[in-house]
């Protein structure tokens, strides 16, 4: 992971790139906003100071919003609410005050970071679990490299678990998303094809049964 440090003051600098580089994460210093402006593309994430040289902090953020989407943590000590408002209104992914605590930064990427990648794994309609395989696009379903054919609401049951793994669905949303409402024989249908779903998938603890509410996808055989 590459990130882009934005800072003026020399000695906060110095520590946050030992610190950084110490948990193997290559990081490269800036003391003025215009060089993350021209250099953003070279990043994955960026800690950006308010109290730069060259412009405000904020102006920075708000000029780098309209060419990148690269994620932002505001490190400063301005701690009013206003300017956390302001930085988190303008693009901030996060912000910190100073002084910051290295483990509770590094925290911070690391939800920032898994973020991305979830984001990055729903654009491609994939969703894989220890050898089971959803295609999202393609509507189909693979275990262990061999296909398994899925009625429409059968698959439309997986993709409501897959798509939020380790959330809870009532039964009420999925009756009401995949068949338009709630009536006891759609309750009776929607068990008929979840026991159809959980046969065919042949690992029961897929889809665990929430008593009283509804169902969970554990991701886990």
């Amino acid at each position: 992971m590459r990130i882009g440090v934005v800072e003026d003051d020399d000695g906060v600098a110095s520590a946050m790139v030992d610190a950084l580089e110490a948990n193997r994460i290559t990081a490269h210093r800036m003391s003025r906003g215009i060089e993350i402006l021209t250099r953003h593309p070279d990043f994955d994430l960026v800690l950006l100071d308010l109290g730069l040289p060259d412009m405000d902090g904020i102006e920075v953020l708000r000029r780098l919003r309209q060419v990148s989407a690269v994620p932002v943590i505001v490190l400063t000590a301005r701690d009013e609410e206003r300017s956390v408002v302001r930085g988190l209104r303008n693009g901030a992914d996060d912000y910190l005050v100073k002084p910051a605590r290295i483990t509770e930064l590094l925290a911070r990427i690391g939800a920032i970071r898994r973020r991305a990648q979830r984001a990055s794994a729903a654009s491609t309609h994939l969703r894989e679990f220890g050898g089971i395989t959803v295609d999202l696009s393609a509507r189909s379903l693979q275990i262990s490299g061999t296909t398994i054919a899925l009625t429409t609401k059968e698959f439309q049951l997986l993709e409501m678990l897959v798509d939020s793994p380790g959330t809870a669905v009532s039964r009420q949303q999925v009756m009401d998303q995949i068949w338009g409402n709630a009536f006891v024989a759609v309750s009776r249908s929607l068990d008929v094809h979840m026991t159809a779903l959980r046969s065919k998938i042949g690992r029961p603890g897929l889809i665990e049964t929430i008593r009283g509410f509804g169902y969970r996808w554990t991701g886990e055989p």
